[in-house]
Parts: structure tokens; sequence; C-alpha cells
């Protein structure tokens, strides 16, 4: 098991894979500029690297702007 740090948050990793916990698995990250933060993750070429990876562009909703990022496992992240 591992501690993952991203400056304000953070959460455990450990070597498990649970197919019907990561079907169900969505995490919202809020954060300040959505923008760069987007330009950041495209600037690390995820895409290529990891072939798994799908790096969704930023939308509108009607409660604000967001991307999504499904991570390796599937994991579906969304940052806004």
């Amino acid at each position: 098991m591992s501690f993952f740090r991203c400056k304000m948050i953070g959460f455990y990793l450990q070597d498990a894979f649970v197919q019907d916990w990561v079907d169900n698995t969505m995490v919202f990250i809020e954060v300040k500029n959505l923008t760069k933060v987007y330009s950041d993750l495209i600037s690390l070429n995820l895409e290529t690297k990891y072939p798994e990876i799908k790096l969704i562009p930023i939308r509108l909703e009607h409660w604000g702007r967001e991307f999504f990022l499904h991570d390796p496992s599937g994991i579906l992240w969304h940052v806004g």
C-alpha cells in the first residue's frame, strides 16, 4: 500500500483489483484553475504512454466546467 499526495488531497493505493469496485467508482476533484490542470495533463502525453487512459476535453455543464480522466484501472476521475 502507498499513500499518494497531490497538494491538498491524498489517498491510499493498494495492490488490489476488484472489478465491481472499479465499475462503480468515480472521483471528483475540484481545482482552482481547470484550464491549467487540463493543459498540464495534456503535456504529460499520458494517452501515448498508457493506451488505456482516456482524457476527455473540458466541457461546460449547467453547474460549471469539468473534464474527465479514465485512469489505467478504469476509474473515472471528474476534475472541475
